[in-house]
């Protein structure tokens, strides 16, 4: 009798330690309550030039995290400023994965690839005691990720913060932006990497600005176009950057409220034209902090907090978006560090 009680014992053991080691392996784990939780993911997104990467970063200071780059474009090395990538001193110690890492400029990085690589950052984030942060305006990357990888859909659980800024005001802001890239040195980057027979249907060279600045940085190659012709064709491609990056803009918001109602994916919308409407950088700083971070610092608190998995949703669920800024007001008095 003894001996059975003794041999149960120790079968029973061996059973448990199994079932906690195949919890751990697949980043699930199971409590006393029988309620099983998952790994937390943060995604912030967005249409280009709302400030998501700023507002990740701002995150990051908040909580344990590291970020994880979604724009297919910033992928590759090079066109630093184009591409607007964060800067070192932007970054604040904060680390990126998946940043200019593709040193071939023509190699096709696509959502197969995101999903892998970005899987692999997940796991060493979390293995860290961190937080992933996913940030990028690749929306068909987030999509593959999150609805078309069975592994990510059964280990891991999902906040959504989508960063908005109307889209005139957007579009000014854009506008500005451009003009202050090529200030930074947009055309000598993107006449660094010419190539007369280069294909701007793949890799890098798919950027906007750099199939824009081809007919003038052709025509400067050549030689025979004078200063005056030049400056034309320069303006020309400038201009055209600033309304393809607004189109850009537009399809993102597109196909984000195409996948919020298509998915059912429950989005925490963050209203933050006030802050891009601020002239002055002070002012424009307060609002941001109070109507961007403040709000989206506290969300992402709650859901980490959270106990009990609520599971990925799907398209059978009713699709809906918290809407942050009908409640700012009464979020003032919340401390800057929270």
């Amino acid at each position: 009798m003894n001996i059975s009680s003794s041999f149960g014992e120790t079968c029973a053991k061996s059973l448990i330690n199994y079932h906690n080691e195949l919890n751990a392996s697949f980043n699930i784990h199971i409590y006393n309550n029988n309620h099983i939780y998952k790994d937390k993911v943060i995604f912030v997104m967005g249409a280009t030039g709302t400030g998501k990467s700023k507002l990740s970063i701002d995150i990051a200071n908040h909580i344990p995290a590291e970020i994880i780059n979604c724009d297919k474009i910033q992928v590759y090395k090079g066109l630093n400023t184009l591409t607007n990538k964060v800067t070192q001193e932007e970054s604040q110690g904060i680390r990126h994965h998946l940043l200019g890492f593709i040193d071939d400029p023509n190699a096709d990085y696509n959502v197969t690839h995101f999903r892998n690589d970005a899987i692999l950052a997940i796991e060493s984030i979390i293995e860290q005691n961190k937080h992933p942060i996913i940030v990028g305006g690749s929306n068909s990357f987030i999509e593959s990720l999150i609805n078309g990888d069975s592994y990510f859909m059964s280990r891991y659980e999902c906040c959504f913060l989508w960063v908005d800024v109307n889209l005139p005001v957007l579009d000014r802001f854009v506008s500005k932006r451009v003009d202050q890239m090529v200030e930074s040195g947009l055309v000598d980057e993107v006449r660094e990497i010419f190539d007369p027979e280069g294909d701007y249907t793949r890799g890098i060279r798919r950027a906007i600005g750099v199939p824009e600045l081809d007919r003038f940085l052709r025509a400067e190659k050549d030689g025979f176009v004078d200063k005056g012709a030049l400056d034309i064709l320069l303006k020309i491609a400038i201009d055209e950057i600033k309304v393809n990056t607004y189109n850009l803009a537009c399809r993102q918001v597109n196909k984000i409220r195409k996948m919020k109602d298509f998915w059912g994916w429950d989005l925490h919308h963050i209203d933050a034209t006030d802050a891009f409407l601020k002239d002055k950088t002070e002012e424009r700083n307060e609002a941001w902090e109070r109507l961007v971070v403040r709000p989206s610092v506290l969300c992402v608190r709650d859901f980490l907090r959270a106990t009990r998995s609520s599971g990925m949703q799907s398209k059978s669920k009713a699709p809906s978006t918290t809407v942050i800024k009908e409640v700012v007001s009464s979020m003032a008095t919340v401390p800057a560090v929270i």
